[in-house]
């Protein structure tokens, strides 16, 4: 499919900064939306981390967070933590006393490049920063702490990127329909959802999740996929299949457990494994490619013998094309959230988790392995493929490149190219 031809076009910059920015200089702008890759060698990309991309050196060491910091302190912040402190809180029709904080996020770009080596898709969007589901593992609370808020505060300050489509509209000029990663014989791809879920609750109230849907499904030839854990993504199934008509498009579900109690500890207030389920069966009788990530395999939890087999079967009679683990990876910001809440819930876990992650953000390499091998046979016992964008990715590189990438991703625990489980 050719692309549709594309005509730049203005976006105002009255609506990308809240008063009081007048002089703030670009330079001092971020549009990142940091977030590790939890799988890949070890070695860190140079450069503006993005959503995918892990920053050069550990966030949060040797510089203190002021998480006491309150939303409309500005004085002395730069870049994306200024844009934090001065953003407006959103309105919202919830009155829970359970609700987080909601803020309008005048970012400059919807579209944000991943330059690391380290995954195999050239750009990002994430609709919102911070995340409702509380995942006690989610890698992506380090994201926060670009903004000088500590990462406890990710599920409980949700800032919601204003003008997603006059934005995404404006970014597609960067857009290439010949990336790199393929030799120039394949379209860049696009991962939405990676550092936040797109079908968090606030997305029934603000829609930019929708909005950037809209503006992908005006074009062809793209190649985009989108992650999540809630089973709002059905709500969505007439844009998708608009996409799906002229472009490649991958939906991702996660599940990293069937046992509805252990879901409710882990991701608190993410929708129940059962309906994540219900929601691939819908995808699936709409035509839509679905795949389900089982990420990230937590030790010792979601592990034991026979489990993991049991949410791949489950994905398999849902329809699920692809299945895919990795074990999970935990960044200092993490680590503070769930080492403690292991400590507390399953204390003849904690000893293994502090000799494992105490200094270390990844298991071991032997248990990394097993765990690749583990998934390498129920990918083949029951016919799961390798994600579409992935396949064609792989068929386009040499094999030289192709057999170090196979190598790369079975030293790290499955084949799947990062944890995209953004919580």
């Amino acid at each position: 499919m050719s692309p549709v031809p594309f005509r730049r076009r203005a976006v105002s910059q009255s609506t990308l900064f809240p008063a009081g920015f007048e002089g703030f200089s670009p330079k001092h702008w971020t549009s990142c939306d940091p977030a590790p890759a939890a799988t890949g060698p070890r070695d860190s990309s140079p450069g503006c981390p993005t959503a995918d991309c892990p920053p050069p050196f550990p966030i949060g060491q040797g510089a203190p967070r002021p998480g006491e910091r309150t939303l409309g302190s500005a004085a002395k912040l730069v870049g994306i933590a200024r844009l934090a402190a001065n953003s407006p809180a959103a309105e919202t029709q919830r009155n829970s006393p359970d609700r987080p904080e909601y803020f309008l996020l005048p970012v400059r770009s919807i579209l944000n490049r991943c330059d690391s080596e380290r995954v195999p898709f050239e750009w990002t969007i994430n609709p919102y920063r911070g995340c409702e589901f509380a995942c006690k593992y989610c890698y992506a609370r380090y994201t926060h702490e670009f903004m000088e808020l500590d990462g406890g505060e990710f599920e409980k300050k949700i800032f919601v990127k204003k003008d997603a489509a006059a934005l995404l509209a404006f970014d597609m000029h960067k857009y290439s329909y010949a990336s790199r990663s393929s030799g120039g014989q394949a379209p860049d791809h696009i991962a939405i959802g990676t550092a936040t879920d797109p079908y968090q609750p606030a997305e029934r109230e603000y829609g930019v999740t929708r909005a950037c849907l809209e503006e992908l499904a005006k074009r062809e030839g793209l190649s985009v996929s989108l992650i999540t854990k809630s089973n709002q993504i059905v709500r969505d199934i007439d844009v998708f299949k608009r996409i799906a008509e002229r472009s490649d498009l991958s939906l991702n579900i996660t599940i990293t457990t069937l046992r509805t109690r252990l879901a409710r500890m882990l991701e608190p207030r993410a929708p129940r494994p059962d309906l994540r389920l219900a929601a691939i069966r819908q995808l699936r009788e709409a035509g839509l490619q679905v795949g389900v990530s089982a990420c990230p395999l937590i030790p010792g939890l979601t592990d034991r013998e026979g489990e993991l087999e049991t949410v791949a079967e489950a994905a398999k009679a849902a329809g699920a094309l692809w299945f895919f683990t990795n074990v999970l990876f935990l960044m200092p910001s993490s680590a503070k959230q769930f080492l403690p809440f292991i400590r507390e819930k399953f204390p003849k876990l904690a000893k293994q988790y502090d000799d494992w992650y105490s200094k270390n953000g990844y298991a071991p390499d032997d248990y990394r392995k097993e765990i690749s091998q583990r998934v390498k046979v129920i990918r083949e016992k029951y016919g799961f493929v390798t994600r579409p964008w992935e396949e064609m990715t792989r068929k386009a590189n040499s094999p030289q490149l192709s057999l170090a990438w196979q190598q790369s991703v079975g030293a790290i625990g499955s084949d799947a190219s990062a944890q995209l489980a953004a919580g």
